[in-house]
């Protein structure tokens, strides 16, 4: 096992290649309570866990991003509070990266914050979603733009769960590996450089040092910036034409896959100021594209994308803000893009 330490409002421990179900039930011992919030459609084997002493509650939400509602969090704070839940329960979040995003904001805002445990079962949400204590749920102008700052007490990374994910969820995933290859960790993508999902997945070894590198890209900005002031603003790389693409295409575009694009059309812009080669917007297309991810997207909707773009969190006014790299491992923010910059640069992703 491999740990990671984040130190942000509270201190707590990424748990890296270990057995969630021995993890879980040190991690609620003491509680009188314990809510497991899971997806309807995930069935995890919890008969060990509900064999602890502890009141067990298995509540089940919506799958993926149609659960992040205002609907669903208000059905959970019903369901915490008919159990009774105190300060002093514990809340377990065991699903992928929207799951965890959910629970975690219910977490926050019921009795003004009770500790609660992220579980993720995707690669995507053992990268990022579970990390750094950004919670949310979505509004009808835009992603995640309801939620609040609550780390959970721990992050339980069991590699094992990767075993349940289609190549199309796993290859989603890796995006946001790649993703902090580029902007801190360029050993990243020495690693990725000439693989493909088939030769990842069959090498678990490798696998569990890409979410070991990714995790701690995470912690250590996430220790620097809790509340996204600046510093944690480079985590969002390819996230601002990536979040408008995931909406445009009414989520049936993977987070993972809309990110994919967002990186080649952040990378289009840098390199049209002169801040990167030719050569690195063309790694970010080859090491995506070997990875099954998509790289461009529709001409017609740009039209569409364009007033989602404004609705960024890292938007500052009218400003459209994005994060750029000047270099692989280094990044810089642009401001001052005329639309003509921007409509160049999504040209050049068109498909």
């Amino acid at each position: 096992m491999k740990n990671i330490i984040v130190r942000a409002e509270r201190e707590y421990e990424i748990k890296i290649d270990t057995d969630w179900k021995k993890e879980l039930s040190s991690l609620m011992e003491g509680r009188k309570r314990t809510a497991i919030i899971t997806s309807s459609s995930f069935s995890p084997d919890l008969a060990e866990i509900l064999q602890l002493d502890s009141e067990v509650h298995h509540f089940t939400v919506p799958d993926g991003e149609a659960g992040k509602t205002f609907s669903t969090v208000t059905t959970l704070w019903d369901w915490l509070g008919a159990a009774g839940f105190t300060r002093s329960d514990l809340v377990v979040a065991i699903g992928g990266g929207a799951l965890t995003d959910l629970a975690g904001f219910a977490s926050a805002t019921w009795l003004r914050g009770i500790d609660w445990v992220a579980v993720p079962t995707s690669l995507a949400g053992m990268v990022d979603a579970s990390i750094g204590g950004k919670t949310g749920i979505n509004s009808d102008y835009g992603k995640n733009l309801i939620g609040s700052f609550h780390s959970p007490i721990a992050v339980v990374i069991d590699p094992t769960w990767l075993e349940t994910l289609t190549d199309r969820d796993f290859s989603a995933g890796m995006a946001e590996v790649i993703k902090c290859g580029f902007i801190k960790d360029p050993k990243i993508l020495e690693i990725t450089a000439s693989r493909d999902v088939a030769s990842l997945r069959s090498d678990q070894q490798t696998v569990v040092e890409l979410i070991y590198r990714a995790a701690k890209v995470k912690a250590e900005v996430v220790s620097v910036d809790f509340k996204e002031s600046f510093a944690r603003e480079i985590l969002n790389y390819g996230h601002t034409l990536g979040h408008a693409v995931e909406i445009h295409s009414k989520f049936n575009l993977r987070h993972g896959e809309a990110v994919a694009i967002g990186l080649v059309y952040a990378a289009e812009l840098a390199a049209a100021r002169s801040m990167i080669s030719a050569e690195i917007v063309e790694l970010h297309r080859s090491v995506l594209a070997k990875l099954g991810l998509p790289t461009t997207y529709d001409r017609d909707a740009w039209a569409a994308l364009r007033p989602i773009l404004a609705l960024d969190k890292k938007s500052r006014g009218s400003t459209i803000r994005f994060v750029a790299l000047n270099g692989i491992g280094s990044t810089a923010r642009l401001e001052d893009l005329t639309s003509d910059e921007l409509d160049a640069a999504y040209e050049r992703i068109c498909s």
